[in-house]
């Protein structure tokens, strides 16, 4: 008998106040800016002072969101923990390597090459629980965070694992984020004031952050909701992704009329954001529609806040007005896919339920 997963905590640091809140009523739209920071939370309250001054953002924000998962989960340890970045520690590698060019590549410090590899938020959770269990992290783009979870998944499924950390973290670094804007990923300034649902520019608001989420075998009174499939689709066609959803539903005997709502990945690009436009006006037009890139910004691991956002919508059985699409509305909200692609690349396709 296969295991269920269930999504038993949850733990989000993003560019909203996502930590002592009920549901994003203090969210905020700010179509003023292209690049978005994280709001801090104390971090004294979660991590020494002495760690704090030698830890990068991301760990930091790493820490803490799975610090929170765990308390929310009420669990010490868990068997395993799996993380997603795409940027992994990028602040430390820029420092490494301004370091090498500024001191001609002599008489240099190892920190922040040890702190700037992907695996160092995965690994300082680890020391911080003690946790001695299977620690891995998965570097994949945008389906990234997709990947971490489709293994925590798998694992409970075959019974190799009862409670597993899975998580998506990554941090803005200045230097690469002047590169995005050179590459024109990120949004010119004049481009500003920003429709992320009208997109009428290429480019992106940028963001970061820190989602964690405790998965385990077995529901309790906390436990937020169920996911029930994973997939990923390297590429699809702008025609190809209507059947492909279809087809994952089908494989969980369902169709389009049974979900309750639909989060997109709506990130303002014109270039790639009909991917969801032509799903929003046709096939989805009678579903409840969320999306979320607006409140966290873009990055590679975006798409563990929306999962973050979709099981509170579960639990809470409400959607706050700012991340609706749409305006149709179900009695209530038990079945919620999520879809996200960057650029036509790295589809995914997220299944929860109550």
């Amino acid at each position: 008998m296969t295991k269920k997963t269930y999504i038993n905590g949850v733990g989000c640091i993003s560019t909203q106040k996502t930590f002592d809140t009920v549901f994003l009523e203090e969210a905020v739209y700010n179509q003023n800016e292209t690049v978005l920071s994280i709001v801090p939370p104390v971090y004294k309250d979660y991590i020494s002072p002495a760690m704090i001054r030698r830890m990068a953002k991301g760990v930091k924000n790493g820490i803490v969101a799975s610090a929170l998962a765990m308390k929310d989960a009420n669990v010490e340890n868990v068997d395993a923990i799996i993380t997603g970045t795409g940027l992994g520690c990028i602040e430390d590698s820029e420092k490494f390597l301004k370091n090498i060019l500024d001191n001609n590549e002599e008489f240099l410090t190892p920190t922040s090459f040890i702190q700037s590899t992907h695996n160092t938020v995965g690994a300082q959770i680890a020391l911080s629980l003690q946790c001695k269990g299977y620690n891995f992290t998965y570097v994949n783009g945008a389906v990234s965070f997709e990947s971490a979870l489709l293994d925590a998944k798998m694992q409970i499924e075959e019974n190799e694992a009862n409670s597993i950390l899975v998580g998506g973290v990554d941090e803005n670094g200045e230097y690469t984020l002047s590169l995005f804007k050179l590459a024109g990923r990120i949004k010119k300034e004049n481009d500003l004031p920003s429709e992320v649902l009208n997109a009428n520019s290429s480019g992106v608001i940028y963001g970061e952050g820190a989602s964690f989420f405790v998965l385990e075998n077995e529901r309790n009174a906390n436990t937020y909701a169920e996911i029930l499939d994973v997939e990923i689709v390297n590429t699809l066609e702008e025609n190809e992704v209507e059947s492909a959803l279809i087809s994952f539903l089908k494989t969980n005997n369902l169709k389009i009329s049974d979900l309750d709502a639909v989060v997109f990945g709506f990130d303002g690009n014109s270039d790639s954001d009909s991917y969801y436009r032509n799903l929003s006006e046709n096939a989805f037009a009678k579903t409840p529609q969320l999306y979320y890139k607006h409140l966290s910004g873009a990055f590679d691991t975006a798409s563990a806040f929306a999962l973050w956002m979709a099981s509170k919508v579960i639990k809470t059985q409400e959607i706050p007005e700012i991340i609706k699409v749409n305006s149709v509305e179900k009695p209530a909200y038990n079945t919620i896919l999520l879809y996200n692609q960057v650029n036509g690349k790295n589809h995914s396709f997220t299944l929860l339920s109550k």
